[in-house]
């Protein structure tokens, strides 16, 4: 079959790949299994619900949920008889949902959860475009999207036909969804996806997914075009999609399920890894000294380049005596991970190569439904995002941002021609904001165009690249450099404080709260040391020369991070304005400050 619209997924895994696990779930501590046949019947029986309830092409719905077999029944549904889907993170903040609702002109609310509803039914009742709010669960007083379902599936065999017709309607043009990007400033902007954009992204990414690939395990959000994409891609391939309880164990799922892929961010990786990290640390003997070993031979291996014989030896001695547990706690099957959403640790990418645990490191933006370039497992190159996909275009502007033109480009920002026009010009690029180099194929990121400040020197500053290296410092979990207009770089630091907890237990350093440890000398001085260490990678004007830590956790609930995980910059600034204020002596306040 010819694949256009975003509902033919499912129909061509029925048809091609039909499996009793088509989509799980684990619920109350027991995996569900939904087969290839009930993710198009259902489907249907939604759609066949949702024309009797009167909805019409390019009528929105909102989800608010989390990754679950229903997620797809809807999704797809919408999808066949072109009601637009609306996903919403379920973490945004009043504001957002209030500005995303309203803006999308939405009808009605899905929610996956009671502690959902109670959270957004304020909201709704003061918004006059919503009917209504269905749920996923079963929550009193509350109609759950069930009824829409059963409403389909008694009228499906008098609605067959007319069903059929809408589906032959629906065009590859169409508007399929509207993503809300998370955006670090400001309210987001609704993104205009149709249906060709996600297909062809889908059809042009498969190249990064090997054919043996049967089992993926599936954790980051669904209302997210990563994740999103990539199930779309596994339906097509065949892949099995087990939707994990959530990120708190989701090690345990993994050890349960024992998948041959998922997608992460970055950062769930650094956790993974300093949480591999930290058990080294508390070796001894001969299996510590092994062990830092194999890190220090990860660290240098290159999966693009011939390593020597002698190196190839010590690594086969490391794969048998400490990366094969590396792999068995992520099930042993690991074929490959695929990274997106932000900038991977070069570090990271050639520590789990080495371990037999390959990272596909990718870039994309919603607007481009994500995929623009992708690491492939024959032809992996740390610091980089791989090769660009067959089918698209990108170029590298004169003042380096990456342009970009393809199949998989937005069709704009809903309701906001002005703003479509300042990032689409004239010749149909779009202007991704990213800075970046072209070698050959392969493109690697350089920074965030509207990040780069310049120093009083003149000189100008990526902060995310000094940013990135030194999170790899097992203590530090997040920092944000600072310095526009200034001699020199400052940074504000987030402790990882689970590390930090642990070794202040082991250095006999007592006490009560983060204030109170982020301001001991001990702890002071280890940063100091940490700072030394990663200064060490760059010139004069991009060493870090004074900064400050702070006690409380960065997370995209309190707003520093946006849900991708993303530095709030303007949110940070902001809130720790003192602490900036202090570093360059624009106030006598205290502070935490060091200068190094």
């Amino acid at each position: 079959m010819t694949l256009k619209r975003t509902f033919d997924f499912a129909e061509y895994a029925l048809q091609n790949f039909p499996k009793d696990d088509a989509l799980t779930v684990k619920r109350n501590g027991k995996w569900e299994r939904f087969s290839s046949d009930d993710l198009v019947n259902n489907a249907n029986y939604f759609s066949c619900g949702l024309v009797e309830l009167g909805f019409k092409k390019d009528d929105k719905i909102a989800t608010v949920s989390n990754n679950r077999p229903e997620w797809n029944f809807v999704d797809i549904g919408m999808s066949q008889i072109g009601v637009v889907h609306v996903p919403i993170y379920p973490t945004v903040s009043e504001a957002e949902y209030e500005h995303i609702l309203k803006h999308s002109e939405t009808k009605i609310v899905i929610v996956s959860s009671e502690d959902r509803y109670n959270y957004i039914k304020p909201i709704v009742d003061k918004i006059k475009n919503i009917e209504k709010i269905y749920s996923f669960d079963k929550i009193k007083g509350v109609t759950c999207f069930d009824e829409i379902i059963e409403l389909g599936k008694k009228n499906i065999d008098r609605d067959k036909d007319k069903l059929i017709e809408i589906k032959n309607s629906i065009k590859e043009d169409d508007l399929c969804s509207i993503i809300y990007t998370s955006g670090t400033t400001g309210l987001s902007k609704g993104v205009m996806m149709t249906h060709k954009n996600f297909v062809s992204n889908v059809l042009a990414s498969q190249v990064a997914v090997p054919s043996e690939t049967k089992i993926a395990i599936s954790f980051l959000p669904l209302n997210h075009v990563f994740e999103r994409m990539l199930n779309y891609l596994f339906m097509y391939m065949g892949i099995s999609i087990n939707y994990a309880e959530n990120i708190e164990v989701l090690v345990d799922n993994i050890k349960e399920i024992r998948p041959h892929i998922f997608a992460s961010v970055p950062r769930v990786l650094e956790k993974i890894y300093d949480k591999i990290y930290a058990k080294g640390i508390n070796l001894t003997g001969i299996k510590k000294k092994l062990f830092f070993q194999a890190i220090e031979l990860g660290q240098k291996y290159d999966p693009s380049k011939k390593q020597s014989l002698l190196f190839d030896i010590k690594l086969a001695m490391a794969n048998k005596l400490i990366f094969t547990k590396w792999r068995d706690a992520l099930g042993g099957r690991i074929i490959t991970i695929v990274s997106g959403g932000a900038a991977l640790q070069p570090r990271l990418a050639r520590v789990f190569a080495a371990a037999g645990i390959p990272i596909l490191e990718g870039y994309g933006l919603t607007e481009t439904a994500p995929v623009i370039s992708v690491n492939r497992l024959n032809n992996i190159r740390p610091g980089t995002v791989g090769e660009i996909l067959e089918g698209v275009e990108v170029k590298i502007a004169k003042d380096g941002e990456i342009l970009f033109k393809g199949p998989n480009l937005m069709k704009g920002y809903y309701r906001d021609e002005k703003k479509t026009k300042e990032v689409i010009n004239k010749d149909g690029f779009f202007h991704t904001g990213d800075m970046g180099r072209l070698d050959g194929k392969n493109l690697k990121i350089t920074g965030r165009k509207k990040e780069l400040f310049k120093l009083s020197t003149g000189k100008y500053i990526a902060p995310e690249l000094i940013e990135n290296t030194f999170k790899e410092s097992i203590f530090i979990e997040q920092l944000m450099i600072v310095g526009d207009g200034e001699k020199f770089c400052a940074a504000i630091i987030c402790p990882n404080f689970e590390f930090l907890h642990s070794w202040a237990s082991e250095h006999k350093i007592h006490f009560k709260d983060n204030l109170e440890l982020i301001t001991n000398n001990k702890v002071i001085k280890r940063f100091e040391q940490e700072i030394e260490i990663f200064n060490k990678t760059f010139d004069k004007t991009m060493k870090i020369k004074k900064f400050e830590l702070v006690c409380e956790e960065w997370t995209p609930e309190s707003e520093e991070l946006s849900p991708t995980l993303k530095l709030k910059r303007r949110i940070i600034n902001k809130k720790y304005n003192v602490k900036i204020k202090h570093i360059y002596g624009h106030t006598k306040e205290k502070g935490h400050l060091k200068k190094i």
